[in-house]
């Protein structure tokens, strides 16, 4: 169970808009890179993002580049899952590989700040904010095995290979 804030963006957020082209000197430098995360979409987010909180967005979400560092300061920022319409299909292997969970739902009826709670092995969004409960399909077995671990890395140096 992962409880937390929502905030939430909109429709085509891209790599871009999270880790943006003009500070691709920091990327010798993640911690760095991660306090600027999605400056280009929300220039407070950085500095109002807490542990656990989660991303809402709209569709489309993560289009752009392939680069790794896009979901990794999302993760190093303290986000613990993004929920979207939709997401760049890139992304989203990117992140479940580094431990991020991508959720895939209908966001219209979550708004910025709303408290939330997902349950990743039921496939529930509870809004307690709004006394409300969604849906997200249920992530495969193997990617919630590599999400529990940290990421693909972390689950091949336990396991040595998938285990299916």
């Amino acid at each position: 169970m992962i409880r937390g804030r929502a905030s939430k963006f909109g429709d085509n957020i891209s790599t871009d808009h999270i880790t943006p082209g003009r500070l691709a000197h920091l990327r010798s430098n993640l911690p760095e890179l991660a306090k600027h995360v999605l400056e280009d979409a929300d220039p407070t987010f950085a500095s109002r993002v807490e542990k656990g909180d989660f991303i809402v967005a709209g569709s489309n979400f993560g289009l752009g580049s392939s680069r790794e560092h896009a979901p990794l300061v999302i993760k190093m920022a303290g986000v613990s899952a993004i929920l979207a319409k939709s997401v760049a299909r890139i992304f989203f292997r990117n992140a479940i590989n580094l431990g991020l969970p991508v959720l895939i739902c209908d966001t219209d009826n979550i708004d910025d700040g709303d408290e939330l709670e997902v349950d990743l092995a039921t496939g529930t969004v509870n809004n307690i904010t709004k006394a409300n409960q969604l849906t997200f399909g249920k992530l495969p077995e193997v990617m919630l095995r590599i999400l529990d671990e940290g990421g693909l890395v972390p689950y091949i140096q336990k396991y040595g290979d998938f285990k299916l």
